[in-house]
């Protein structure tokens, strides 16, 4: 069976049984927070229950090591639409340790791309037309500064009003313990 045949065939029961009231919730954050977090499996669940989170109470924005790679990119046009739109009045870019994104080799990376069957030709293409793909694949030497570079991203970006408060913090996905990185109120 494919993996999506098993994803349908849940979620045929999953409607049938009327399972998703129990996730009725309005768009709004209750919590007015949105949440920037690493797309790390660990913390599918773990963070949401870290944080005292249930279904409905914060705009969760997911990608690799919870960074913000372009002041202009899809992250921080998520949070400006959760802001506008959405009414959230406090951000919170959670990174983590042992993250994937930590001290990753653009190199090696783009090594792994040929294997599977890219051409070096694209990646000249790629590289010719002005993108610097080693930089872009390239990783963080440090969770705590990634986070905190994100944050002043965030909190001097001409877009965000200066009344949003931003923090900075790292989770243990082995435990959800919570260290502050970034204390917004201060």
């Amino acid at each position: 069976m494919s993996k999506l045949q098993e994803i349908l065939d849940y979620n045929k029961l999953f409607v049938e049984n009327k399972e998703y009231v129990k996730y009725i919730t309005s768009k709004n954050p209750n919590k007015k927070l949105v949440i920037l977090s690493c797309m790390d499996t660990r913390l599918t669940e773990l963070l949401p229950k870290a944080l005292n989170l249930k279904n409905g109470d914060a705009k969760f924005i997911k990608n690799a090591g919870a960074s913000i790679m372009h002041p202009f990119g899809s992250i921080i046009r998520s949070i400006i639409v959760a802001v506008y739109e959405f009414k959230a009045d406090e951000v919170l870019v959670i990174g983590h340790h042992g993250c994937g994104m930590s001290n990753l080799n653009g190199d090696e990376v783009l090594e792994k791309i040929v294997q599977r069957g890219i051409s070096k030709e694209v990646i000249e293409t790629l590289c010719n037309a002005g993108i610097d793909i080693k930089k872009w694949l390239h990783g963080f030497d440090s969770v705590e500064e990634s986070i905190k570079e994100s944050v002043e991203l965030i909190k001097s970006h001409p877009l965000i009003p200066k009344d949003i408060v931003v923090h900075g913090l790292v989770i243990d996905p082995e435990t959800g313990k919570l260290e502050v990185v970034v204390n917004g109120y201060e």
